[in-house]
């Protein structure tokens, strides 16, 4: 159902405030360039520091941007089965083509209990369903045994994989078979998920080089191995310095020294180091993003 270049919007600030023109801009800039979907609202949005009305608003203005050109997958994740069910609701109601919905943070929950989360959360609202494997962030991973639970339930339809074990993410294509949508949660990770079979890429990197990853996504599909190698290996640079810090600080960065949206997080997150920020300025400087 989802597959290809998906980009996981960062949410542009403006003084404070969400910057919709921004925000409207940059969702342009990743149509024209071939992505192949956007997700409002997920850990590269900053959807932690959202409120609840700055969330829906958001996924709000990017379904209305994207103007189904490309399906919206709205992040819509919470520690809180009750809070995630809300903002699910709210994403079918206003309009999305799917649901990112991360595995529950800190309270860290057995395998069983993340089973009854999205079960619940799937039964009571009809969107299709992605859920999102992130231990990094969460505290807990799903095993490829419960992603094949999972996928029995007709609204679940694939998972963002950011184990970072290419050998897990192989179990979950074994178990879940070729309809269930498994998709990268790490640019890196892109081409060799797609060489044993993934769909694509819910990527950070192409917020700042849609149409690379875009092509990157396509010449993998289109079995082109030596021109997807190419792309990987041109970009591979970018992968490592959009990480040099924790997701979004680099990414939003790069796009403010592109003139793409201000230079403003919310708190707990803040501008990069300047060492960090000089690596950052170089990489993009020997990749043609900026002079």
């Amino acid at each position: 159902m989802f597959r290809g270049a998906i980009t996981a919007l960062v949410t542009p600030f403006k003084n404070g405030q969400v910057d919709e023109k921004a925000l409207r801009e940059l969702i342009e800039f990743q149509i024209e360039s071939g992505v192949d979907g956007l997700v409002p609202c997920g850990t590269t949005g900053e959807s932690p520091t959202l409120t609840h009305d700055e969330h829906d608003r958001v996924i709000e203005i990017t379904i209305d941007a994207a103007r189904k050109r490309v399906p919206v997958i709205a992040g819509t994740g919470s520690n809180s089965t009750a809070e995630a069910l809300r903002l699910t609701r709210h994403a079918y109601e206003a309009g999305a083509d799917g649901a990112l919905i991360a595995c529950p943070y800190y309270n860290k929950p057995t395998q069983e209990g993340l089973f009854l989360h999205f079960q619940l959360i799937a039964q009571n609202v009809s969107i299709p369903i992605i859920p999102y494997n992130i231990p990094g962030r969460t505290g807990v991973n799903m095993s490829p045994e419960l992603l094949a639970r999972l996928a029995k339930i007709s609204n679940i339809v694939g998972v963002k994989e950011a184990s970072g074990s290419l050998k897990q993410m192989n179990d979950v294509l074994d178990l879940c078979g070729p309809d269930f949508d498994v998709l990268s949660g790490d640019d890196g990770f892109t081409l060799p998920l797609m060489a044993i079979g993934g769909k694509g890429i819910i990527s950070v990197a192409s917020n700042i080089i849609p149409a690379d990853m875009a092509a990157l996504v396509d010449a993998a599909f289109e079995g082109h191995l030596a021109k997807a190698r190419a792309l990987h290996q041109k970009m591979s640079p970018l992968f490592d310095v959009l990480f040099i810090e924790v997701n979004p600080t680099p990414v939003k960065a790069a796009l403010a020294l592109m003139g793409k949206i201000e230079y403003e997080y919310r708190l707990p997150l803040c501008k990069m180091a300047p060492v960090n920020y000089d690596k950052l300025k170089k990489v993009m400087e020997n990749y043609g993003l900026i002079s």
